[in-house]
């Protein structure tokens, strides 16, 4: 008999005709790969607007307010062996994991992010502030899982490799040519990604195009940048594995990142990603990843040098190897488990 798990997120969660929809692509594969391990309970946020990945799970539950959250929440520590998995610290969660203690339950927290940069990004200087607050106190009451050892800031916790790689993401990319520079960009639009200074860096130039797919509503974004196409986020895999492979550089222009998904899924296509060095932390060995300054002049000698090196760089890339989805839904599950004991 599976044991129940009740998955505590802070991500929105839209419903129409019985289904339920996310954003985010991790709080679908998590849920529905740690489903087939146990029985999963997801709690989540009520989105009032349409999502694109549908969670294909049976018991989900959405909440207006934090206050239907909390009763519905209290009503769940009445199952004796429940285990409670938290995703990520936010003021949503961080109140699930001082009531869950109260209530006599233990919950893991799965960090998998830098909460201290991604507040910095979002709130200014009081951020680091709140956000420490908030990590000091769950971490003392809680078990850790994390995408990174950096991001427990010495704290103990146990390490998985978060990937969505299966064998469709893994198949012989087509060899391209690089004349033109198209760069892709995949992701929210929000501060913290540093989407809006990858804008400026490319504004009217004429040898550079970029394709944003992520924005919630594409009529929400008038750029007027000729050099620019956004899409909505795309719920089909072979369309976006088409996308990474009709663009040639992938951009991930964020100030702050745990682990992220697209860097693998550009890298399994072998395509070269340049970040800045803000999240320099994330290339982990990897071949194939460049780490720009966030102005022109050095943003543009990394493109160049990846042209002038294309076809060494994606000869190098084929040496990289990528966590697989299997493989961390595994580890995930033995490391929820082992806390069980």
């Amino acid at each position: 008999m599976k044991k129940k798990l009740f998955l505590i997120s802070n991500e929105s969660i839209y419903f129409q005709d019985g289904k339920f929809f996310c954003d985010n692509i991790d709080h679908k594969t998590t849920p529905e790969g740690l489903n087939k391990k146990f029985e999963v309970n997801l709690f989540g946020r009520k989105s009032k607007k349409n999502r694109s990945h549908e969670i294909k799970i049976k018991r989900i539950k959405i909440f207006n307010n934090i206050f239907s959250f909390i009763s519905s929440l209290i009503k769940s520590t009445k199952e004796k062996d429940a285990i409670y998995l938290i995703i990520s610290i936010s003021p949503y969660t961080f109140v699930c994991s001082i009531l869950l203690r109260l209530y006599g339950k233990k919950p893991i927290v799965y960090l998998r992010s830098d909460g201290y940069g991604e507040y910095k990004a979002i709130l200014g200087k009081a951020g680091p502030l709140i956000y420490h607050l908030m990590f000091i106190i769950t971490c003392s009451i809680s078990n850790l899982i994390s995408c990174r050892d950096y991001i427990l800031k010495g704290k103990k916790g146990k390490i998985v490799s978060p990937s969505q790689l299966d064998s469709t993401w893994l198949r012989q990319p087509k060899n391209i040519e690089v004349k033109n520079f198209k760069l892709l960009y995949v992701g929210r639009f929000k501060v913290e990604k540093g989407i809006f200074s990858l804008l400026n860096l490319i504004k009217n130039k004429k040898n550079i195009s970029l394709t944003i797919i992520g924005a919630e509503k594409k009529s929400n974004f008038n750029l007027n940048q000729s050099n620019v196409k956004i899409h909505q986020t795309l719920s089909s895999k072979s369309k976006l594995i088409k996308s990474y492979d009709d663009h040639n550089i992938f951009v991930l222009p964020s100030y702050t990142e745990g682990h992220p998904m697209v860097i693998l899924e550009a890298l399994a296509r072998r395509r070269p990603v340049i970040i800045f060095d803000d999240i320099k932390h994330v290339i982990g060995g990897k071949k194939g990843i460049f780490v720009s300054k966030r102005n022109f002049i050095n943003f543009f000698g990394t493109l160049n040098n990846i042209k002038k090196n294309y076809k060494k760089i994606q000869k190098e890339m084929k040496k990289n190897k990528l966590p697989i989805y299997k493989d961390f839904i595994e580890k995930l599950s033995q490391n929820i488990l082992s806390y069980d004991k």
